[in-house]
């Protein structure tokens, strides 16, 4: 003992002697993968993300290998979808496979929530690709693209928030890092729904069109229409309607099944009526049909074969309208 002693000395600046004993195991640094950008230390308070929010110590090598979230037919969360509220504002998340396009700015959380219990009751991985949204079903799945960097990655929506009026997702450690919005905090980015059995190039050209058409940005008028449609009409909605239709003499109650470009939804006595004739003086070429749903009379249009022809006649409705169509399945 004396002499290992001896042998791991050293003499510190004033001349004393002091002794290094060696440590009876291998002890091997950490290095951090310098493929991730250097931040500041959680609960620092100095990053760009919430004050005592941040990254973990010692992430995983290869994040930016991570996968893409596969999207996949999944139920709905039981008890995640009902309505909400969060400081006096009541969000109320959708429930159908309407599509859903919006801009803002997103966020990103990390080791502050790291382990603990997301909305969809799973445990949050800061690591996988995951992202909460205030409305979006849980669990669904949505592309996310950073207008700054140009970069796009997809998540599985399985959290809510965020919930402060200048943001409009937050997404994992993982999702931040691939988007490159981590050494900021934040970026402006686009949200798009995404579906079991869409095609890349057909969610890229969907996203162009709307970019085009600047559908984009969720007004309050937008958002409280698709909040409106929020639930598919239920069974007792349809046969009440196919019953008026009947009585009417129409010659199809039953609607043919197919997507619908829902034109307006009104609670007042008339006004569905007033907005139909409207839309037929203005020489729209659309079929117009005002459906009774509970308290609430809607207009539709169609129907339509696919998603992108429904989206190509709402591109086609003249602007004086003011009309804020969105597309539901029937």
């Amino acid at each position: 003992m004396l002499a290992m002693m001896a042998g791991c000395s050293t003499t510190d600046q004033n001349g004393e002697h002091k002794s290094l004993i060696p440590l009876p195991w291998k002890h091997k640094v950490t290095r951090v993968d310098p493929a991730l950008p250097n931040l500041p230390a959680a609960g620092s308070g100095r990053g760009g993300y919430y004050q005592d929010d941040g990254p973990g110590a010692n992430p995983p090598p290869g994040l930016l290998d991570t996968p893409d979230a596969v999207v996949k037919y999944e139920p709905y969360a039981k008890f995640a979808n009902k309505p909400y509220a969060v400081f006096g504002q009541t969000y109320t998340p959708l429930v159908n496979d309407q599509p859903f396009t919006q801009r803002g700015v997103a966020s990103w959380y990390g080791v502050k929530f790291h382990g603990q219990r997301t909305s969809s009751g799973e445990p949050y991985d800061m690591y996988k690709m995951t992202a909460a949204h205030p409305t979006l079903p849980i669990p669904s799945y949505a592309r996310i693209t950073s207008l700054e960097t140009g970069k796009s990655v997809v998540v599985r929506i399985n959290d809510r928030g965020p919930f402060h009026s200048d943001r409009i997702v937050d997404v994992s450690y993982t999702a931040a890092l691939k988007l490159g919005l981590l050494g900021k905090g934040s970026h402006q980015v686009e949200i798009e729904r995404l579906f079991p059995g869409d095609e890349i190039h057909a969610a890229s050209a969907r996203r162009a069109a709307a970019s085009e058409a600047q559908a984009l940005p969720a007004s309050p008028a937008i958002a409280a229409l698709m909040l409106e449609d929020r639930v598919d009409m239920n069974s007792a909605a349809v046969a009440h309607a196919q019953t008026a239709d009947t009585a009417a003499g129409a010659d199809n109650a039953a609607p043919k099944p197919g997507f619908y470009l829902q034109l307006g939804a009104y609670a007042r006595e008339g006004k569905a009526e007033e907005v139909s004739e409207k839309l037929k003086q203005s020489g729209v070429d659309l079929a117009i049909q005002v459906v009774r749903s509970g308290g609430v009379n809607r207009v539709y249009g169609g129907p339509f074969d696919t998603r992108a022809m429904a989206q190509e006649a709402a591109r086609a409705l003249p602007s004086g309208l003011g009309l804020k169509p969105i597309i539901v399945r029937r």
